[in-house]
């Protein structure tokens, strides 16, 4: 027997049957620090709420960061002001995501990837979700080529290479951003995107007039998250960062990310974390915290078109390179670039401290001679090091060490070559040029 057709009133009767007709919306019961409780809505953790004021039209959005028994944890991407018990918590549905496409070069956006600097709306149609899983390792290609970013000091001896990760761990006031303006303004990679999370609000319009140029900024995106903005908001620039230049890598440009800086991300995390009633671990971080680096660090490097070559700074505290987070981000990144404070004072610029940085990749991507010229110039630093305290005296004498005195004879061409205006710029065969001409090579000299 032939079966009977389901009739049009039954299949609308089945559809109604499971339709969610009754929009549920929360009410806010307690805010306390940070942290907004409310009744309801039916959410997931990383969805994106509206809270709604009873006396004005306008809506503060908020993120759901956890629950507390029946009560929904929220975080607000604005100002807690005027918020007061019984305000509507609605759900969108959705979890945030960034306007991505390019018309973005050139362009300032907050930690939301909203437009900064009053050029407009944004010209873009496509959309990156924030979070997004790192590329497969099995499916990342190998580091082949060399970056140039334009600095001797890097590109002679501590070569980047497309895709590569490398941090910059400097205190404070020793040329991180005048460092990565250097670069951005002389890099090779088709795209500049770079993050400031956490900066002064002074040091934003002097890193893109003074730092980074108008030559720069045509080329770049930059996402601005300052110090007085919510610790979420500040999150979500590093994320908001990374999605931008995960869009370039996906249509093939190798794009050069630069996070300024990592330590303040990792701040706003912990903010977040005790704020929801996480408990302190290492030095007051959350576990939180540790968890966050490799998740967002792992998402830059070489994809299976393009690639994203990260450079991140690191703000030590006290001038301790083994603080939490610098030891942390040092054994997830693929280099580190340290910034001495001894030759800031000596007013070398940039203060690179060569013999206590390292490029893990450099040795896979250079000529066998250039990394011969990188190795001596080390080597020549090593051994002044060595003498450097009677040097410094008066106590040494000419001869005593055949070693220091091969040292002697070439450190102010050395130094001359790590000294770098803030205004010049190299092409990587004129560094490479420089170097392997720099210094010859020891006759006779032990170990």
């Amino acid at each position: 027997m032939r079966p009977e057709k389901t009739s049009l009133f039954e299949t609308l009767e089945a559809r109604l049957a499971v339709a969610d007709l009754v929009s549920v919306n929360g009410r806010v019961v307690q805010v306390v620090g940070l942290v907004i409780e409310s009744q309801g809505p039916d959410v997931k953790v990383g969805d994106l709420c509206e809270i709604r004021f009873r006396r004005r039209s306008a809506a503060l959005k908020a993120e759901v960061v956890g629950f507390r028994g029946d009560r929904v944890l929220l975080m607000p991407l604005g100002d807690l002001q005027d918020i007061g018990p019984g305000c509507d918590v609605v759900s969108l549905g959705r979890s945030l995501s960034v306007p991505v496409g390019e018309g973005l070069l050139g362009r300032v956006l907050d930690g939301l990837g909203r437009p900064l600097d009053d050029k407009g709306p944004l010209l873009v149609t496509r959309s990156y979700p924030l979070y997004a899983s790192p590329p497969h390792p099995l499916r990342r290609r190998a580091i082949k080529e060399p970056l140039s970013v334009g600095v001797k000091a890097v590109d002679g001896l501590l070569t980047l290479g497309q895709g590569q990760r490398i941090g910059i761990f400097a205190g404070s006031g020793v040329g991180k951003s005048t460092l990565l303006g250097m670069m951005a303004r002389s890099t090779e990679a088709d795209v500049n995107v770079i993050g400031l999370v956490g900066e002064r609000g002074r040091e934003v319009r002097e890193f893109i007039e003074r730092d980074l140029g108008a030559e720069g900024l045509k080329r770049s995106v930059l996402v601005v998250a300052t110090s007085d903005q919510p610790p979420l908001v500040r999150l979500k620039a590093a994320m908001t960062t990374t999605a931008i230049a995960e869009y370039f890598r996906d249509q093939g440009s190798n794009v050069l990310l630069m996070m300024d800086s990592v330590t303040r991300v990792a701040m706003a995390q912990r903010d977040v974390g005790l704020a929801v009633g996480e408990p302190p671990a290492t030095r007051g971080y959350t576990p939180s915290v540790f968890a966050l680096l490799p998740r967002l660090l792992e998402r830059a490097g070489t994809g299976e078109q393009g690639s994203i070559t990260g450079v991140y700074t690191v703000l030590v505290e006290g001038d301790d390179m083994n603080e939490p987070i610098a030891d942390s981000v040092r054994g997830i990144l693929d280099g580190h670039v340290v910034l001495s404070r001894h030759l800031a004072a000596r007013n070398q610029y940039p203060s690179i401290d060569v013999l206590n940085s390292v490029s893990r990749v450099m040795n896979s991507i250079v000529t066998a001679e250039h990394l011969e010229a990188a190795g001596r110039l080390r080597q020549l630093l090593s051994y002044y090091a060595e003498g450097e305290d009677l040097i410094r005296i008066g106590a040494y004498r000419q001869g005593s060490d055949p070693r220091i005195d091969w040292a002697l004879a070439h450190l102010e061409k050395v130094r001359s070559f790590l000294i770098q205006n803030v205004e010049e710029a190299f092409t990587f065969e004129e560094t490479v040029r420089r170097l392997t001409s720099l210094i010859p090579k020891p006759q006779g000299l032990g170990a």
